[in-house]
């Protein structure tokens, strides 16, 4: 009676081990073996309806975000650009990971090629950059708008727009290239499983048999040089936008003016919080149970996606009035 179970155990766990032998004396293996979240392997259809109902939501909010701007002329400004730079980044961003989690919760579909693997870590980090600066010309845009608006529209045109929006995915672009050409140059002679439900950074260089501190050391100097000097400009700004603010005459104006800056502060608040922290205990969180830290790293990606068209949707008095005209006009 006990045979029958230990062989379906084998069996289902023979293609794993057939990769690890395969890939036993090589430099850099042909795939990889995505686990999911490992340790809740029986909950993985469970855990997949709130990461599709979240993915779900991420592509409607922001492409309604696109839609709007695009569809409204009165909306062609400078914040706007740079909310439809978000929302291009949030679309890339839960698209290069969330597909290939649900195949994982939903087919088992756990192999992930070298070459896949690499891109999608590119694309996960320097997009997770982008979006970060582009919260800091956000920031920007609410500095100029708040303490110098008579100099608004001459300071921040399209064509500045446009160049802030280029430096934003250069910067990102150049400084996320060390993730996976560091990732390539390890040697892969342990496994090729990898216990993460994508292929973040530190989950797939601790699978390394060699010294891998530089690939740790860069992504703590890229974490704590980008974000926190991202972080440090946002900070400054808001520092002037609250002065300014604190010298307008009346309470009401100077909650109107707050109120501006709040879905941009969420939206912040949504982004670097998580990133933070999961980055952190990822390196340091030696105690937390390796099922919550994959988990949380898996969701924290889709929180931005989320909670931006939400934030915004609400928050902005224009796309909530476009939105609900057009919504009465499709009812009429």
């Amino acid at each position: 009676m006990q045979e029958t179970p230990l062989c379906l155990r084998v069996g289902h766990l023979l293609p794993y081990f057939m990769s690890e032998f395969n890939t036993s004396d090589f430099t850099n293996p042909s795939s990889f073996i995505l686990l999911g979240i490992p340790g809740l392997e029986a909950a993985h259809i469970w855990i997949s309806i709130p990461f599709c109902a979240m993915y779900a939501i991420a592509m409607l909010g922001n492409f309604t975000i696109l839609f709007i701007v695009k569809r409204e002329p009165s909306l062609h400004e400078p914040m706007f650009y740079f909310l439809c730079m978000l929302a291009v980044t949030d679309l890339v961003m839960s698209t290069s990971t969330v597909p290939k989690m649900l195949s994982i919760f939903w087919f088992n579909s756990r192999e992930i090629s070298f070459s896949a693997c690499l891109t999608q870590m590119y694309f996960v980090y320097s997009f997770s950059a982008m979006e970060s600066g582009i919260l800091v010309a956000m920031a920007f845009d609410r500095y100029v708008a708040i303490c110098h608006p008579l100099r608004y529209s001459t300071t921040l045109t399209n064509s500045v727009v446009a160049k802030i929006g280029l430096a934003v995915v250069l910067r990102s672009g150049i400084i996320t290239l060390p993730y996976p050409f560091l990732t390539r140059q390890w040697p892969y002679c342990r496994t090729n499983i990898i216990p993460h439900s994508y292929c973040r950074h530190i989950a797939v260089v601790n699978l390394a048999c060699a010294d891998i501190r530089i690939s740790s050391y860069y992504g703590l100097i890229n974490l704590f040089s980008v974000n926190g000097i991202d972080v440090f400009f946002i900070a400054m700004s808001y520092t002037q936008i609250l002065l300014a603010i604190f010298r307008l005459p009346t309470k009401d104006a100077r909650l109107k003016t707050f109120g501006t800056c709040i879905s941009h502060l969420c939206a912040i608040s949504a982004l670097y919080i998580p990133d933070f922290f999961s980055s952190l205990t990822q390196r340091f969180g030696h105690n937390v149970p390796k099922h919550f830290l994959v988990l949380f790293a898996s969701v924290y990606l889709l929180v931005p996606p989320v909670l931006h068209p939400i934030i915004y949707g609400v928050r902005t008095k224009q796309i909530r009035d476009r939105l609900l005209r057009l919504f009465t006009h499709k009812e009429t």
